[in-house]
């Protein structure tokens, strides 16, 4: 299984960056997704539409809205991914998705579309580990990663579960409540960091609510990663078409 390359430099965390595929169209995503990896995306994570994103806050809400008017299917999202494979063969890319739009599909007709892709993994959001056993054979079977959330609110003891479940990295949710920028980072992020890493030494990337330079610098001195998706999409939403170079500008911000 290929490894997600996270590795942290010190105060400049890697980045993962999350895309809505779809919004405001797929050629344009495909353009985002190219100019993140080539503005030093370590990850991305394309997003799956979905009618009910209840882990999403209104950014991505309104975004995941504007690509299902377009269509945008889970077999879209990996026919984009397979191209962005075949421009950036060393990029790292996971499919997102909620659980329902996976299960249409069918669990092994995706898996299947995910490897011939050529993606790295799938982070399903509303997926519990109690419920994953037939996901996590057929992902196992084809060699993708599989990458699960823990929270705050996670015991010691579903931590210890999530770590064993997961195979790519480990995606620390920083506060309770949905997705979207926050003025600050809260404390319970380095608390769930610290418990993950005494279980597991996969790389732990933290999530939600992270927008800022500083934000990036602050999550680098105790995380892996960091995960950047409502600044993203917020940028989408304002610049639709001429967005892939403002999404640029603002990862070499993050990341100077």
């Amino acid at each position: 299984m290929r490894r997600i390359a996270l590795g942290n430099r010190g105060d400049h965390p890697g980045l993962v960056v999350y895309v809505t595929v779809g919004d405001p169209d797929m050629d344009t995503s495909r353009r985002i997704v190219i100019a993140a990896i080539d503005a030093g995306a370590d990850v991305v994570e394309l997003g799956v539409p979905f009618s009910d994103p209840v882990a999403d806050g209104p950014v991505i809400q309104r975004a995941s809205e504007r690509a299902l008017k377009n269509g945008t299917s889970v077999k879209d999202v990996l026919r984009l991914a397979g191209e962005v494979r075949g421009e950036r063969p060393q990029a790292g890319l996971l499919i997102f998705s909620y659980l329902n739009p996976l299960l249409r599909m069918g669990l092994k007709a995706f898996a299947d579309g995910a490897k011939a892709a050529g993606v790295d993994g799938a982070l399903v959001t509303d997926l519990p580990i109690e419920e994953a056993h037939e996901y996590m054979k057929l992902m196992s079977e084809r060699e993708l990663a599989t990458v699960f959330l823990a929270a705050p609110t996670s015991t010691d003891q579903r931590v210890k579960l999530i770590a064993q479940a997961s195979t790519g990295f480990i995606y620390a949710v920083s506060r309770t409540g949905v997705t979207g920028a926050q003025a600050s980072m809260a404390d319970d992020a380095h608390r769930l960091v610290k418990r993950i890493k005494k279980a597991s030494k996969l790389p732990v990337a933290v999530g939600f609510g992270v927008s800022t330079p500083e934000h990036f610098r602050e999550v680098g001195h105790y995380a892996d990663a960091v995960v950047v998706g409502s600044a993203i999409m917020k940028l989408v939403e304002e610049s639709g078409k001429e967005s892939p170079a403002r999404v640029a500008e603002f990862i070499q911000r993050l990341k100077a």
